[in-house]
């Protein structure tokens, strides 16, 4: 996906619509001319829907359509003919979109399955017909109740990517290529840092016609949680991810003082992220040799999975695979 097209943050301003006025209709005939009331109830003004679309990946659509108004409802008319009601408003958003007000800052809720409806701006009742408040002492009520206000808000939607692996590294640490070799995703790769700058997703193919979706996350420098580099803007995509792969190049002379530079930038953006389930994996093992190999994995920590693998050669590949699944099973 190109980067220009991938929106994750977008502010919207939302409206539901009027209710519609009950009727105060007094009915009159030939045969009854003193029929009473017969004033029918106004409908219901239409919400504005948000709905999760597994079709969609980015909030791109809504870009240039930051208005979303429902109708009002319609008001009701004599012989009990109730008003219409306002024809809903659907908001179309990719799974892991967080809605939030954006006058507080507050999460007013998260969209994670597909099909799942969440009212954002509720429509307004319509009112009732006078025919409601007819009683025995008072036959002829001339009044009727109002249609109630619609209700508006100013939402920031927020994409938080879905994935089961979620590779979080430094720029260059050969997340892009993993996840091109891996997965028919195509992202792009460059000799140079920050070459990705938008999560790209791809499923991965395992055994037995098993799959797994993972994603390439935009590489973390050191402050990232205080919003240096690509900072906040990609960190929030790692808190949907079930497991964190943790890539380090081989290339690096300080393997383990890289993870734990990357495990410390993520515990200070969010230290839940710490219970997820974590792999370490050393790319770019096809540009060293045997005895730097042998120092790499007599450093790596016993208390996590630990792989050495290369992309361009093959080399762990499976063996990279093997331990993902067994995680997301552990998930």
């Amino acid at each position: 996906m190109a980067a220009s097209n991938f929106v994750d943050y977008v502010k919207i301003f939302c409206r539901s619509g009027h209710g519609g006025a009950g009727s105060a209709h007094l009915r009159h005939a030939k045969s009854m001319a003193k029929g009473g009331p017969d004033g029918g109830d106004g409908g219901r003004g239409g919400h504005v829907i948000v709905r999760g679309n597994s079709q969609y990946w980015t909030l791109i659509h809504l870009k240039f359509a930051r208005h979303v108004f429902a109708e009002d409802g319609e008001p009701g008319g004599k012989e009990r003919s109730f008003g219409k009601d306002g024809k809903d408003q659907y908001i179309e958003v990719p799974l892991g979109t967080v809605v939030k007000d954006a006058e507080t800052g507050e999460v007013i809720f998260e969209i994670t399955e597909d099909g799942e409806e969440k009212i954002l701006c509720k429509g307004g009742r319509g009112g009732q017909g006078n025919w409601h408040f007819k009683t025995a002492t008072f036959q002829t009520p001339k009044f009727a109740q109002p249609g109630e206000e619609q209700q508006e808000i100013s939402a920031i939607l927020e994409l938080k990517v879905l994935a089961d692996v979620g590779l979080v590294g430094f720029p260059n640490a050969g997340k892009s290529t993993l996840l091109s070799v891996v997965s028919a995703a195509k992202p792009e790769i460059g000799a140079y840092p920050f070459t990705t700058l938008v999560p790209n997703l791809g499923i991965v193919a395992y055994r037995d016609h098993k799959s797994f979706c993972m994603a390439d996350i935009p590489g973390i420098i050191e402050g990232a949680a205080e919003g240096k580099g690509l900072g906040l803007r990609f960190l929030r995509h790692i808190e949907r991810n079930s497991i964190l792969l943790f890539v380090v190049s081989a290339e690096t002379e300080d393997v383990v003082g890289e993870y734990h530079i990357l495990f410390n930038e993520l515990k200070k953006y969010n230290p839940e992220l710490l219970d997820k389930h974590r792999v370490l994996a050393i790319s770019k093992a096809d540009i060293i040799d045997e005895k730097r190999m042998a120092e790499i994995q007599s450093q790596l920590p016993d208390d996590m999975p630990c792989v050495v693998f290369s992309s361009h050669s093959g080399f762990g590949l499976q063996a990279l695979k093997d331990i993902l699944w067994r995680e997301l099973q552990k998930e």
